[in-house]
């Protein structure tokens, strides 16, 4: 009996666990602004990859799938990004972000971020219960997923926008 109880108290103890673990989109949004602004502002990496026209920084366990002008497909596992650049955009320029924020008639969160002569911004849409369509960009570079995990991905893809170098 004690067993059973101890037991029973491991899986109620991990499912509360669990639970705080998985908070929603909205429930973290002013802390996923937070993160990504940060990121942004931070210290680009050190590239590590390059194509043609650009430089630029994956996170480990990111690879490279397949590269067309204009375009780098990334996978993490499962999960794909598509890493779009205009190499003649600069980092202040908002035409990438313009075009993107008219695909969708209104979204989750839009927030842009500004600093020393960089322009940045993160739009994230709901598509389905805990589905997310999230963007992430720079001037002429932009990130664009789907994930259930917005703060991960949110913080990763801004980190990769953020090293990007045109050559």
């Amino acid at each position: 009996m004690i067993k059973f109880r101890r037991a029973f108290g491991l899986i109620i103890a991990g499912v509360f666990l669990l639970s705080a673990c998985s908070a929603s989109y909205s429930e973290q949004k002013a802390e996923i602004k937070k993160e990504v602004s940060s990121t942004f502002e931070s210290q680009p990496e050190k590239t590590n990859n390059s194509t043609k026209d650009i430089e630029y920084y994956l996170p480990s366990g990111v690879n490279v799938e397949e590269e067309t002008p204009n375009n780098v497909l990334l996978k993490d596992g499962a999960k794909t990004y598509i890493l779009f650049y205009n190499q003649h955009e600069s980092e202040d320029s908002k035409v990438v972000y313009e075009s993107t924020v008219v695909q969708q008639k209104e979204w989750d969160a839009n927030e842009t971020f500004s600093k020393d002569g960089k322009f940045g911004y993160m739009l994230v849409k709901q598509l389905k219960e805990d589905q997310y369509q999230l963007i992430v960009g720079i001037g002429g570079v932009k990130l664009t997923t789907e994930t259930e995990n917005v703060k991960e991905d949110a913080e990763a893809m801004m980190e990769i926008a953020n090293s990007v170098k045109i050559k």
